[in-house]
């Protein structure tokens, strides 16, 4: 199978990224203009949740662009979008939950958080060095056979790191829908489905990004088969 051949394997995890991307955007757009009955904010509700988990330092910051909500845990510090921030939708409400989610994985020390975290630093490597290596050792031919497989190591944590995303985000919303209802932010089915629907939604970006992800290793090593 030849180096551009082997990029077949890719398609499935491509057409799941697309579909995720635009199911995601689709969703947001919808709930992004249901106001939830009590009209309270995304920055009201992550703080209304934080604070009943004892999380009351832990400091809310408003952040530019789109859906770029996170929690950092280094700086022990939830930023939010603008929409998210000061909008009382059920899409703006459950990303706040989800990143409260977050905050309160960190506070009580949840190992796959903590995995995640320590991963960071040697993905962010392999993103960045594994295919240059891998391009290296195809031009250096069989002497460049240690920088293929170096580049290849290095992507396997990049997969590792989104194996162990996938749960840690789960895990986020599952804690999202149970803050919503303890808060008392959010009551009756159609409030509960709608935050469901949102959190659902970005759940598939963490399975196309992992599908994505060993697609690629998986086509790493049809081309070192190949070189063999």
């Amino acid at each position: 199978m030849g180096y551009y051949t082997s990029m077949i394997i890719l398609i499935p995890a491509i057409i799941l990224t697309v579909y995720a991307q635009n199911k995601v955007q689709r969703t947001y757009r919808i709930y992004a203009k249901i106001r939830n009955r009590l009209g309270m904010s995304g920055g009201e509700v992550a703080r209304r949740i934080l604070d009943l988990n004892g999380l009351g330092a832990v400091p809310i910051m408003r952040t530019q662009g789109v859906l770029t909500d996170n929690y950092n845990p280094i700086k022990k510090t939830m930023f939010l979008s603008e929409a998210v921030y000061g909008s009382p939708s059920i899409a703006s409400i459950a990303i706040a939950a989800h990143e409260s989610g977050h905050a309160i994985q960190h506070a009580q020390g949840y190992n796959l958080l903590k995995i995640r975290n320590s991963i960071v630093p040697v993905a962010n490597i392999g993103s960045r060095l594994s295919w240059p290596l891998l391009v290296l050792g195809i031009m250096m031919g069989r002497g460049g056979e240690i920088f293929f497989n170096i580049g290849i190591i290095l992507f396997l944590a990049v997969v590792v790191f989104h194996l162990v995303t996938l749960p840690v985000e789960l895990d986020a919303s599952k804690r999202a829908l149970v803050q919503l209802e303890a808060a008392g932010a959010i009551s009756g089915p159609d409030e509960i489905s709608g935050a469901k629907n949102v959190l659902d939604a970005a759940a598939l970006t963490y399975l196309a990004a992992l599908s994505t992800s060993v697609a690629t290793l998986a086509r790493m090593f049809l081309m070192r088969g190949r070189r063999d």
